[in-house]
């Protein structure tokens, strides 16, 4: 079986990598990315068969520039992946937590933690480029004092301790992933749920007619997210993520909203994903 390059942000043993294992199944090579940016860059240009790229958490929310590379890039979204995050403080073996005077990861993971930080003031907290680069780089520079924000099976790649486990502020805590392509993979059988957006024709009421017309289809709006247009003041794209049962419904749907927009277009057309919980075994033991 052919090994197919995944696109992911971020380094070894990194959610992004943990999702595309569960889209794409462990017969990957993963194409490490610095910036989201890479990674449709890397689908764009071949060098990627497919990406994964986060695009919304149910703690620190949406990643909006996505969104703008999502409609920029004309990649296609060909399915999702929710993954249930569970965070960990990990730093060196033999480092307690009273040693730590700084812990360095993304942006969003330190979001996703912020409660469990506030009892330790003493602690600086860094933002990084991605989790599991910053455990992989205390490994091997032997870092001491400084704390990473990962999953527990970081710890086992880079040979590290965990001095806190489920350090999230909520234990609900999803991210969704997009797994990205530069052709469409539409089985109309199958697809349930679709992306797009589009902007309004500027009349009165068009808007509302817009979401009454989706809620006569049968259309459930999962996601709906306004985005400005640059260099055109106070206007707005829409983004809606949109689920169905019958796909003959959502294209009559669409056919009906079409004289109330300007602009549209399809980012993808797909089988929803499901959402996978992924419990540490503290709170395993704790059931």
């Amino acid at each position: 079986m052919k090994t197919i390059k995944i696109a992911i942000q971020g380094v070894r043993g990194s959610f992004h990598e943990l999702a595309a294992q569960k889209y794409f199944g462990n017969n990957i090579a993963c194409v490490e990315c610095y910036s989201f940016k890479d990674v449709f860059d890397n689908v764009m240009n071949n060098t990627a068969d497919f990406g994964i790229t986060a695009i919304e958490n149910t703690v620190a929310g949406t990643i909006l520039p996505n969104y703008a590379m999502l409609r920029e890039s004309n990649t296609n979204i060909i399915g999702e992946v929710y993954l249930h995050i569970q965070q960990n403080l990990l730093a060196l073996n033999g480092q307690t937590i009273e040693n730590i005077k700084e812990v360095h990861s993304h942006p969003m993971a330190i979001l996703q933690c912020q409660h469990f930080f506030d009892k330790y003031p003493n602690i600086k907290l860094v933002e990084a480029e991605d989790t599991a680069a910053v455990a992989r780089r205390i490994s091997e520079k032997q870092l001491k004092n400084i704390g990473a924000i990962a999953g527990l099976h970081v710890a086992d790649i880079y040979n590290l301790t965990i001095l806190a486990e489920a350090i999230e502020t909520h234990k609900k805590n999803y991210t969704r992933f997009l797994a990205l392509s530069t052709s469409a993979k539409k089985e109309t059988a199958e697809v349930n749920k679709s992306s797009l957006y589009f902007t309004i024709k500027h009349e009165k009421g068009n808007l509302a007619n817009v979401l009454t017309l989706l809620a006569k289809y049968d259309i459930n709006l999962t996601k709906i997210q306004s985005l400005p247009i640059v260099g055109r003041e106070w206007e707005y794209y829409i983004h809606v993520d949109m689920e169905f049962e019958n796909y003959s419904n959502y294209q009559n749907a669409l056919n009906a909203i079409k004289p109330s927009l300007s602009e549209i277009k399809i980012l993808g057309e797909y089988i929803k994903g499901e959402k996978i919980i992924e419990l540490s075994s503290a709170l395993l033991s704790a059931e």
